[in-house]
Order: structure tokens, then C-alpha cells, then sequence
């Protein structure tokens, strides 16, 4: 069921939800990309670093406190229950709820100075974007995303690339979906901005699609999260790519092709 982007996964696409992101570790494992876990949230004012709030204000979703006294004289106000909560019991808030699960990875390398053939690293999120309308498992409110990030000198974050999307490929052809690869423009960008255009004459981000959704990406943001966040890769600044998933749009997906998510978690065991 969902409600206003608010999906429930059941047994059967929970354990769907844990094979398919099993697989995408695996693959992280064999390009020894250690595993880390972030907060929840992220500090608005690091987002807003990253350019965040002049290019996707209408994404953006703040995670505040309730001010317990302008709260209890609501609550002494019918009707009840409160349908939405006024921005009168509001109080400032200096966190936010990302939109990316990567966002917090070049946050944690800040000031490094890596190897210079750089690092990669995989991390699982809950994300959250602020949308005009959502679709079941399609389209939600909160949702997983796995993602395995190179942070390294350009050519590296480059190569991560392609050999993400050969692994993409591959994968999607042992499961039989029809794959696209489709041009998109960057998450970071607004799209109708002068950084977005240039993207279409020199692509940096493409879209895995299965019926006409986007169930991952690969991503390269060349040396932008490199400078907001002082990162060196060997003497120069880093580049950075990420491949990411969507993960309970793999569910949806591979429940549609094999007709449950029982007959798709088999499937998907079997890779491994």
C-alpha cells in the first residue's frame, strides 16, 4: 500500500529487496569498495555547499523540531487528528533529508588527501525527494538507494563508469530485461541551467531504464564534489563517479518480469 509516497514493502519483496542489494555488494565486494552506513540526515548547510538549494529548491525536505508548547495549544484545537503539522510549532532546523546516498561520502572524506588512484567505497541510504506526484514502488517519497562511488583522479573515475555499465548490462541481460541506456541530465544541475546544457553536448550521467523506468545511474561530477569538499586524489583534485541503484524500483521491476517476487528472489539467488 502506499499513501502520499509512503510504500510498504510485504515479506515476499523484503526478501527481494535484501537479494537484489545482495548482489550489488557482491559487486562491490569484487571491486573492493568497503561498506559504510551514514545518518539519516545531513547538516543544511552541506547541502547547500554542494549548490543544492539554487538547483532543486522544490527537492528540498528539512527535518525540524516541534516546539512543545505551540504544539500543545494546537493540540487543544479541533479537529483531530492533525492532518499537517503548521509551520507556527515549527522551530528552525539545521538538518535535511537527502536526496542522494552519496552526498555523505565526500562529506566523510573532507580534507583528504588520498592514494593517488583513489578509493571507492559502497553505502546504502535512505533518501527522500519532495515531488509533484508519486507512483507505488515506482515513485516514492523515502526510498533505498545503493550506491558504489569512486573518488579519484579523473581517468579512474571514468573507467569506474564503464566498468559499471558492463556490469549493469550483464546483469540485466541474465535477468532478460530490456535494458536502455538513456542520457539524463545530472542530479546535481538544474536541469534547465547552463550546466545541465553543456551535459547534453558532453553526457555525464546516463540512466538504466526497464518500461520506461529509471532503475539506476552511473554518474560522473568530474572535480565538483573534489572542490566543495578539498578532497586530493595523489596532488590534484578528485574526480568523482558513482553507479547507483534504486532498489525498490528493482523490486517493482523484477516483480513484473517474473510475475512475483518469490519467482524474482529465485532468480535472483541464482546468480550468486
Amino acid at each position: 500500500m502506499t499513501d502520499n509516497g509512503l510504500g510498504v514493502l510485504d515479506g515476499s519483496q523484503l526478501r527481494l529487496f535484501r537479494a537484489i542489494d545482495a548482489a550489488f555488494l557482491r559487486l562491490a565486494d569484487d571491486w573492493q569498495a568497503p561498506e559504510f552506513r551514514f545518518p539519516f540526515l545531513m547538516r543544511c548547510q552541506d547541502l547547500d555547499n554542494f549548490g543544492y538549494y539554487d538547483n532543486f529548491p522544490h527537492l528540498g525536505l528539512a527535518a525540524t523540531r516541534l516546539d512543545p508548547e505551540r504544539l500543545g495549544a494546537l493540540l487543544k484545537q479541533p479537529p483531530r487528528p492533525v492532518e499537517q503539522m503548521p509551520t507556527e510549532v515549527m522551530e528552525a532546523s539545521a538538518f535535511a533529508l537527502p536526496s542522494a546516498a552519496c552526498y555523505s561520502i565526500y562529506l566523510d572524506l573532507a580534507g583528504s588527501v588520498l592514494p593517488a588512484d583513489g578509493v571507492l567505497r559502497t553505502t546504502v541510504g535512505t533518501c527522500f525527494r519532495n515531488e509533484d506526484h508519486y507512483q507505488g514502488l515506482q515513485r516514492l517519497l523515502g526510498f533505498s538507494m545503493r550506491e558504489i562511488v569512486c573518488v579519484g583522479p579523473g581517468e579512474t573515475a571514468k573507467s569506474h563508469l564503464i566498468r559499471a555499465k558492463e556490469e549493469v548490462i550483464s546483469l540485466c541481460a541474465q535477468l532478460g530485461l530490456d535494458l536502455r541506456l538513456e542520457v539524463a541530465t545530472d542530479p546535481f544541475f538544474d536541469e534547465n541551467g547552463g550546466k545541465a546544457k553543456m551535459q547534453r553536448l558532453f553526457p555525464v550521467k546516463e540512466e538504466f531504464v526497464v518500461g520506461g523506468l529509471a532503475i539506476g545511474s552511473v554518474n560522473y561530477h568530474r572535480n565538483f564534489f573534489g572542490e566543495r569538499c578539498a578532497i586530493q586524489a595523489g596532488d590534484d583534485t578528485a574526480h568523482t563517479s558513482c553507479l547507483a541503484f534504486g532498489l525498490e524500483r528493482w523490486v517493482y521491476t523484477l516483480t513484473e518480469r517474473f510475475g512475483s517476487a518469490d519467482a524474482a528472489v529465485s532468480a535472483v539467488e541464482s546468480l550468486s
